[in-house]
């Protein structure tokens, strides 16, 4: 099992904004969608670019690279070119910090 990474305060990512963290050699976008906090890997699926470089619009993340939109709470794909989701992370705030885990290997 992964441990928890501690990947900076909660007031670093204010809501409608993201940050990508590095989570045991994981690129990771750490979202704040309205006061929630959720996690998903920074590779597009649909040709690898690093999504984190895109815009934020409501809880999707928008790829740089062709426009392709992702929910930021299931990382499902929500448009073309992409069809297929994006992994999510596990994320807890502890004491003010913010906390992620790649769980994908357990």
């Amino acid at each position: 099992m992964s441990d928890w990474v501690k990947v900076g305060p909660v007031a670093e990512i204010p809501p409608g904004t993201h940050k990508v963290v590095d989570v045991e050699g994981a690129e990771v976008i750490v979202a704040n969608c309205d006061g929630q906090f959720f996690a998903v890997e920074d590779v597009c699926s649909h040709d690898g670019a690093p999504l984190g470089e895109g815009d934020m619009l409501d809880c999707e993340i928008i790829c740089p690279r062709h426009g392709a939109r992702f929910c930021l709470r299931t990382g499902k794909a929500l448009s073309a070119p992409a069809y297929e989701p994006i992994a999510t992370f596990p994320v807890r705030v502890v004491d003010e910090w913010l906390e992620v885990r790649d769980d994908r290997f357990d």
